[in-house]
């Protein structure tokens, strides 16, 4: 270990959520696996864990069964010491629609209520006055820290200045308590970080300064290092399995380069080893895999399909039986993505970009022009429910929206009732005063799922079970057998020393 010339630096995990969304399609880890996995996660010494965001609860009510407020509650109540964050894109709470801001409240005060502590918020548009709105609601709500986003991405639009003046303006807001760097597409090189987390760094007077990366190109654990040594305050790993990949870089490799670069850290490792080992026995109950250390690719700068996005694609064409259509899909989405004035590849511009492009793809298979199909959520795009992106939608495709009689239906005004009205609507639907947490499932979810979350019990607990072969296993089967004195073996995770007592035998 070098003698520590740089930090400290602190860290934020990502696995239960970022990990969970980016490798096991938000699926993966149940409210009995988090609450495991947070037990040790506690120990750590970590600034923060993020731990869910609208789509990590509405997977979790689909694929579960599972009651979001329980999923948050039950967290809390396992990692009481370590602040707990979900994340958000500004203006959006389990659906793809726009939120009014009545709802947006609610959630953010529900989130509050039940024990998150930090909010992250992303806007895919890099809105500043958006995020500074949304960052007042939430300190107004009871969340106790507000970390805004900068979201990263290349485009011929995209520049520093843009950044810095994002940087600056969050800085100089009182509501704001700490500015990360965030690189969805993994598109960050080392040369980037060089430049830009300097910049950002000096533009960044009173506020502490985070690094969230993706290893998709394989570069984002070089950035990391890069940034420890340029002042970065804390970035954000995932922690065994679930991390790598399309995640973030393992926290611990990461600790391994900290150590020989100098970078000073705070953590308990062996709290951050009982955690990998609790979240490997849950990818291994479930048979998932963990994320892998990605080759060096530099083809994600041309395309920027996310990672998660990119299995999604596949998926889709091969249940289509058109598997070889993958490499024109993924050269429409670059021009979609033009076409639709560069918005930044990520949730939930991404989602529309490639279902746009995937569906431009299938019309010209068939004979039919591109944009013979738009869903809803690029009309909603185009007609500016969004935001306004930082490059020019193309005319053609704005006249074609425009053609549509389905555009009409979709430009509504934006729900304008306030909290009382909600209230009474529902209470007129239901023959009952509905409480909050009621009141906003009901808003945002489809019917018969949130039914089926409302009758589903409390979700079950969750312990890793040993795996096949472990030392345990190995003891009962040794002291079983004759004339040995000691034996010395590792079993996965596991290592075990024998030491036969040959007195008691006598």
């Amino acid at each position: 270990m070098a003698v520590a010339t740089y930090g400290p630096v602190g860290f934020v995990d990502t696995s239960l959520r970022d990990g969970n969304q980016s490798l096991w399609g938000a699926v993966g880890v149940t409210t009995g696996m988090a609450e495991t996995a947070l037990a040790a996660m506690d120990r750590i010494g970590l600034d923060a864990i993020d731990y869910t965001s609208s789509t990590n609860l509405l997977m979790g009510a689909k694929t579960h069964g599972e009651n979001p407020w329980e999923r948050i509650s039950r967290a809390r109540a396992a990692a009481p010491e370590t602040p707990l964050s979900a994340i958000s894109t500004g203006m959006r709470f389990m659906s793809w629609d726009r939120s009014s801001e009545t709802v947006m409240r609610m959630s953010l005060r529900l989130m509050a209520r039940h024990g998150l502590r930090r909010l992250q918020i992303a806007e895919p548009m890099n809105d500043v006055a958006q995020v500074i709105e949304v960052a007042r609601w939430a300190k107004e709500e009871g969340i106790e820290t507000v970390v805004a986003a900068v979201v990263f991405t290349e485009s011929p639009v995209h520049t520093d200045a843009s950044y810095l003046g994002a940087a600056r303006a969050y800085d100089a807001c009182p509501d704001i308590d700490i500015v990360y760097l965030k690189d969805p597409g993994g598109l960050l090189t080392v040369e980037r970080v060089a430049g830009l987390v300097p910049a950002m760094r000096e533009a960044l007077t009173v506020k502490r300064f985070e690094l969230h990366g993706h290893c998709t190109t394989g570069e984002a654990p070089l950035g990391y290092l890069r940034a420890a040594r340029l002042g970065i305050d804390a970035v954000h790993t995932g922690i065994g399995p679930l991390a790598n990949g399309t995640a973030q870089p393992q926290l611990e490799a990461t600790l391994v380069n900290f150590d020989a670069a100098g970078v000073a850290v705070d953590i308990d490792r062996e709290a951050v080893a009982e955690t990998s080992r609790i979240l490997a026995a849950a990818a291994r109950e479930q048979g998932l895999s963990g994320g892998r250390v990605m080759p060096y690719d530099l083809s994600t700068h041309v395309h920027q399909i996310p990672g998660g996005m990119m299995g999604t694609l596949r998926r889709q064409l091969g249940e289509l039986g058109m598997g070889e259509l993958l490499p024109a899909v993924i050269e429409e989405t670059g021009r979609v993505r033009s076409e639709l004035g560069y918005p930044i590849m990520v949730t939930p511009f991404s989602q529309f970009v490639g279902s746009q492009a995937l569906m431009n793809v299938l019309a010209e298979h068939s004979g039919q022009p591109r944009y013979s199909r738009i869903p809803d959520e690029v009309v909603r795009f185009v007609i500016g429910q969004f935001g306004t992106p930082l490059g020019e939608i193309a005319p053609e495709v704005v006249e074609r929206v425009e053609s549509l009689p389905r555009t009409r239906e979709l430009r509504q005004p934006a729900d304008a009732r306030t909290l009382d009205e909600l209230h009474a609507d529902y209470a007129a639907r239901f023959g009952r005063v509905l409480d909050e947490e009621e009141l906003l499932l009901r808003i945002v979810m489809a019917p018969e799922l949130l039914e089926s979350v409302l009758r589903s019990q409390a979700a079950p607990g969750w312990r890793p079970k040993p795996p096949a072969g472990t030392a345990s296993e190995f003891v009962r089967a040794a002291d079983r057998l004759p004339n040995w004195r000691t034996i010395d073996v590792r079993l996965g995770d596991e290592h075990v020393r024998l030491v036969r007592d040959t007195g008691a035998a006598r």
